[in-house]
């Protein structure tokens, strides 16, 4: 869910579908397809069930967004620049077999299959606030393993200040990276604590299934109290690095998009206020709600940043 520097107000048909009724409408939408009455249209794939965990400790008391909010209104620029683009043309994309490599300032390094990288960990669900630089946020309920666990077991030796992510290169499957939009491939990076705190999330699901395409497949970072451009998709690389990595929205515009983009609605977007937020799902008409230091985890993390500048340090 990636940020694009613009404000979109189009009403969605998810603004108002709960879960029950979309999964319905999809098997109503696979019956006609079968019979040859939506010729050219694909039903629109489910994930594989997983075995998790529920998280209360970790988790919002909010409900969640619906199953069609999420894996229809996304920001994956590898798919296209509109919120509808990722779920439209993602399904060339495949996410299997895949492979991650480990390297720079780590004990373990080299290159993993992505099941021997999950498989120590016990998979947990955990309902997160996703926030992003548009003004708008949903709640998700992501499955996945804490990243900092993951760290332990690769073993950073005392120069690595940071962790560095990579997303997979692939033009031919996926479209967006044909257009300079971006310089590709996609990378994001935390600083070493960031990474280590227990609410930053490996996410390989949510709603208990594997992640779809369009939501990082197969696997994402979700970083809650940060603005959701951090929230790198389809990871493909992992480096420890002793000096701050580059990331794609502060190369591309660094007076935009800081390194840090914590959710602070004291520091406005250039071209907006981030002072509010709009839910998706609430409707066109929804009123606004005041956006929370921090995405509302200002209690768990604020003091990450003591005695940092955070109008300087965005």
């Amino acid at each position: 869910m990636r940020n694009k520097p613009q404000v979109t107000h189009r009403p969605l048909p998810s603004e108002i579908t709960p879960l029950a009724t979309y999964l319905n409408r999809r098997q109503v939408l696979a019956g006609l397809i079968a019979s040859g009455l939506l010729a050219g249209q694909q039903a629109e794939a489910r994930g594989t069930p997983l075995k998790y965990a529920k998280n209360p400790r970790m988790s919002l008391k909010e409900s969640s967004n619906s199953y069609e909010d999420i894996t229809t209104y996304n920001n994956f620029y590898e798919f296209g620049v509109d919120k509808t683009d990722p779920s439209e043309n993602s399904g060339k994309f495949r996410p299997a077999p895949w492979t991650v490599t480990v390297s720079g300032e780590a004990a373990v390094t080299g290159r993993f299959a992505l099941e021997d990288l999950i498989k120590p960990h016990a998979l947990e669900e955990r309902i997160y606030r996703l926030r992003c630089v548009e003004a708008w946020s949903m709640v998700i309920p992501w499955v996945g393993f804490p990243l900092g666990d993951l760290i332990k077991r690769l073993q950073p030796t005392s120069r690595a200040k940071y962790v560095a992510f990579k997303t997979v290169m692939r033009p031919s499957e996926m479209p967006g990276q044909r257009f300079p939009v971006l310089e590709w491939p996609y990378v994001e990076g935390l600083r070493m604590d960031e990474a280590m705190h227990p609410l930053t999330l490996m996410a390989v699901g949510l709603y208990g299934e594997t992640l779809l395409n369009q939501n990082g497949a197969p696997l994402r970072l979700v970083v809650p109290w940060k603005y959701g451009f951090k929230g790198i998709k389809s990871i493909v690389e992992i480096r420890f690095t002793e000096r701050q990595p580059p990331t794609s929205w502060n190369r591309s515009a660094p007076n935009e998009y800081g390194f840090y983009a914590n959710v602070n609605p004291a520091v406005d977007h250039p071209r907006w206020s981030q002072a509010t937020e709009r839910r998706i799902g609430g409707g066109l008409f929804a009123p606004r709600q005041p956006t929370l230091p921090f995405n509302g985890y200002a209690a768990q993390v604020a003091s990450l940043y003591s005695g940092l500048d955070l109008t300087r340090n965005y």
